[in-house]
């Protein structure tokens, strides 16, 4: 039986991969990749290495989590070193968790190699610093995407009433809830936010608003995308530094 490396390919930009990811990829003998993960990434890899494609959509599952959880430990009964490469980080709403237990339960060998989370790194491309003396001394990160299935969210929003920086990430669709539930508990409809598709990318674009008007302003953002909400917005106008000079 082989072993697999759980990495995180971080949030898009190729030169953001840490080297520990890098060397395991250059190793790999078969590397199952999703849809967040740079392709680019993929040419790194030996000659011979099997490429195996799990990436879900907007939407819909080209493959559901549990198909993929048993695609990783037939893979690690026939090779010598796996690489599951996922998006961002393996822990941050990646479901890398679920995929070590499923090894686990199955005697398989594992390790985490975290990558850089969209969560910092996007908003920080975008020139919007998820902390700031002064401005904001905590963040949160939120799953933005629920599954329309659950009856009751898992999502405590009262608890977001005093909450200096709130990052959704994957939660582009449900931008009009987000929206005015933030409002419902408190935040002011001028509250500032801004929305970062395709974070650390050449096609990165940013729409800047209020908890009001974002919804009518990011009707054809194109996906992956995340939220940031919260007065560290207002720097953007300064510390804009990475569009039109990538």
């Amino acid at each position: 039986m082989g072993k697999v490396h759980l990495t995180g390919a971080g949030p898009g930009d190729i030169e953001l991969l840490t080297i520990k990811a890098l060397r395991v990829i250059k190793e790999a003998d078969v590397i199952i990749y999703d849809r967040l993960a740079n392709p680019d990434i993929l040419q790194e890899a030996k000659n011979g290495c099997e490429f195996v494609y799990v990436g879900k959509e907007d939407g819909r599952h080209i493959v559901p989590q549990d198909d993929i959880n048993e695609v990783i430990y037939q893979n690690a009964l026939k090779h010598e070193n796996v690489v599951r490469l996922k998006g961002g980080d393996p822990f941050v709403f990646g479901r890398g968790g679920e995929e070590a237990l499923y090894l686990r339960d199955r005697g398989i060998s594992f390790d985490v190699i975290p990558g850089i989370t969209s969560a910092i790194s996007a908003p920080a491309y975008a020139g919007i610093p998820v902390t700031h003396r002064g401005v904001s001394v905590s963040f949160r990160v939120v799953t933005g995407h629920e599954s329309p299935n659950k009856k009751e969210s898992q999502i405590p929003w009262e608890t977001f009433k005093t909450d200096d920086t709130i990052v959704f990430l994957m939660g582009l669709h449900n931008l009009p809830k987000i929206s005015k539930k933030l409002m419902e508990i408190g935040k002011p409809k001028n509250y500032p936010c801004a929305v970062i598709s395709k974070g650390t990318t050449k096609e990165q674009s940013v729409v800047v608003g209020t908890l009001e008007d974002i919804v009518a302003k990011t009707k054809d953002v194109p996906t992956p995308a995340l939220i940031v909400v919260g007065r560290v917005v207002e720097l953007r106008e300064q510390l804009q530094w990475f569009e039109g000079n990538e």
